[in-house]
């Protein structure tokens, strides 16, 4: 016999506001936009003044050697980036998420958090800015090429050790208990040949009131993890349907077409880029590939193909998110669950349930939750 999936928790989560999911969506997209905006504004500053040029003189100013100078030029065009985007972070991350009364963040955690994500990447900035400028002088006209097999490699060991070393800096990672839970979960798994490392909660509440779950790692990482949010305010039919929702991306092999879309994606996007950059150097006076000053050119045009691929990306991500909802209901065969559960996630994550359609089809990885319990009463 089939269960609602609504247990002693399910009165734990208000009913959504439509008017104020609408909204906070709103103004979090148009902050956002804005804040892209404003980066590909300054970019574009940089390279159609003088700008750009002045930085360069000043780094050059500082030291012969032309790789510290690069680190000091993006050091400063850098600063520029923030100085000019911070006023957008902090009021669509700390003012919106207080005043819709999602956030759990004080200010001086806000901006822990915040700082230690930027402290965090640091270091694969500057390997990366030293690996493409060593390649632009190597390599001339081709440096895309080992470029792009360099940020592979690199993305694949970023997945198979971020659950391990970078995801731990931030949160902690507690083991589910055994119990009834963990007996359904396992049992996913072996059920779809999944091995694991282990299910893990996190404590997302310490930041936000939102709920979430998600599989991550490669290999001997893998690892899926539940927002100890989600464990607080859904019974345990209703993780069930969301945690096989997640074994249902690894049953389609997700991950992995993922991987391989990005690596295809990297190869084209800086083959592209690399033509458009040689391109416009002399439309807008530069030297060559390697003038520091340009490089600004070459990521205005790595923001250009971002935006136009991203629409197409959410085309693959929100077909994935389909074939998991189904995956979900089949594996537990309680659709109610499952309906119940996206209910509770769009109340808690304050979710437009029916965005309009052309933002959603630029904008959202995931279908609607309109849509998805459509979708899901369908199967």
């Amino acid at each position: 016999m089939v269960s609602d999936g609504l247990g002693s928790k399910a009165a734990d989560t208000p009913l959504q506001d439509p008017h104020k999911a609408k909204t906070y969506n709103r103004i979090k997209l148009l902050s956002g936009f804005s804040a892209w905006m404003l980066s590909f504004g300054l970019l574009l500053w940089l390279v159609s003044s003088n700008l750009s040029r002045e930085i360069n003189a000043l780094a050059n100013s500082f030291t012969s050697n032309e790789y510290i100078a690069l680190i000091v030029f993006a050091f400063g065009v850098g600063l520029l980036r923030i100085l000019l985007t911070l006023p957008i972070g902090f009021y669509s991350s700390y003012y919106i998420e207080h005043r819709y009364g999602l956030s759990n963040q004080s200010l001086g955690r806000w901006a822990w958090e915040r700082l230690k994500g930027s402290l965090v990447s640091l270091p694969l900035i500057v390997i990366v800015l030293l690996l493409l400028y060593y390649c632009l002088n190597t390599y001339g006209g081709l440096w895309w090429l080992p470029v792009s097999i360099a940020l592979t490699l690199i993305s694949v060991v970023l997945a198979r050790v971020a659950p391990i070393l970078i995801m731990p800096l931030f949160y902690k990672f507690t083991p589910v208990e055994d119990g009834s839970l963990k007996d359904r979960l396992v049992n996913h798994c072996t059920d779809a040949g999944l091995r694991i490392e282990g299910v893990f909660s996190f404590n997302l509440s310490k930041n936000t009131k939102k709920a979430n779950a998600g599989f991550t790692g490669i290999g001997k990482s893998k690892r899926i993890v539940l927002g100890d949010t989600l464990v607080q305010h859904f019974s345990e039919e209703e993780i069930e349907t969301v945690f096989a929702h997640e074994v249902g991306h690894y049953k389609h092999r997700h991950l992995v077409i993922g991987i391989a879309i990005g690596v295809l994606s990297t190869f084209i996007g800086l083959g592209v880029t690399a033509q458009l950059y040689e391109w416009s150097l002399a439309v807008l006076g530069f030297s060559g590939i390697t003038n520091l000053a340009a490089l600004p050119l070459l990521a205005l045009w790595l923001s250009v193909y971002g935006l136009v691929t991203t629409p197409i990306g959410n085309i693959i991500s929100r077909k994935h998110e389909r074939q998991a909802d189904a995956y979900a209901v089949e594996k537990t065969d309680n659709r109610k669950a499952f309906i119940s559960a996206l209910k509770k996630l769009a109340a808690l994550n304050l979710a437009d349930a029916e965005p309009h359609p052309l933002i959603e089809f630029l904008f959202y990885s995931h279908p609607s939750i309109t849509k998805r319990i459509r979708t899901v009463e369908s199967i």
